[in-house]
């Protein structure tokens, strides 16, 4: 499979991020598109004509802020990218990734491996930092160990580093309508029920660990949370692990 586009967020201004990540990127042979970031952080939710407030709370238990819907709005417009390049695949990062040692020797084989399977996926996380609920597909050997290729069944939290087939973009696209969560809980929302998710594990990036710049404020209020937030956030996830444990049988049978 031809070397894919890949396509950095970085928002304006965010500059030693984006040297960042094209020093490591060019050291692993790779050329990239900068996408700009969506900068929500100076808006309320009420500026974000897209955002469903009640399903937000409905769903995780509380508002979303600002920064999480600009970075979903980020992930929207660098998938839009991905599906108009004519691609098969294209990666998107977040400027505040870390390439593994490993993934200039393990990234091609896992593009090798893809170009020989059904396109039956949408979308391949590739740092993840949790992995569960999952069906090894293969086994891929870098210099510095073995990463496992699985259908993520219970599609791995964090979107710092995510490999697009074209149509699962364009479905992302398409499928697009209100934002009622963070866009890592939306594609588990979304691939937990089409199971249509893959992953590396180990995974092939981490993060560098630097504060966001487009979320500064990790820490939420606890203020504005729903009454039951502790029993949604409960009920989010037992439905989640329920369906991709349903998923995971359905294939063991095949």
């Amino acid at each position: 499979m031809p070397t894919p586009p890949v396509y950095v967020i970085n928002l304006d201004g965010s500059a030693d991020r984006l040297a960042s990540a094209s020093a490591q990127l060019h050291a692993a042979g790779l050329t990239f598109e900068r996408v700009p970031a969506f900068d929500g952080r100076g808006l309320t939710v009420a500026e974000f004509p897209d955002y469903d407030a009640a399903r937000a709370r409905a769903y995780m238990g509380r508002p979303l802020r600002g920064g999480e819907i600009g970075c979903y709005l980020s992930h929207l417009r660098a998938a839009r990218r991905v599906a108009e390049s004519g691609a098969l695949v294209g990666i998107v990062l977040e400027d505040d990734v870390q390439l593994s040692p490993d993934f200039a020797s393990v990234f091609p084989q896992l593009l090798d491996w893809l170009a020989a399977q059904p396109r039956d996926w949408d979308l391949i996380n590739l740092g993840a930092n949790k992995h569960r609920i999952y069906t090894v597909l293969d086994q891929i050997t870098g210099r510095d160990g073995s990463y496992q290729i699985t259908r993520a069944h219970y599609f791995p939290m964090m979107a710092s580093a995510l490999l697009w087939s074209r149509e699962g973009a364009q479905a992302f696209v398409d499928g697009h309508d209100q934002i009622f969560a963070p866009v890592d809980n939306y594609f588990r929302h979304w691939l937990t029920r089409s199971d249509r998710g893959l992953a590396v594990w180990p995974p092939l990036t981490a993060t560098t660990g630097v504060v966001s710049d487009i979320m500064p404020n990790a820490k939420r209020s606890a203020e504005d949370r729903h009454t039951f937030y502790g029993l949604i956030k409960q009920r989010r996830l037992l439905v989640n692990k329920l369906l991709a444990l349903r998923h995971k049988r359905a294939l063991a049978r095949r």
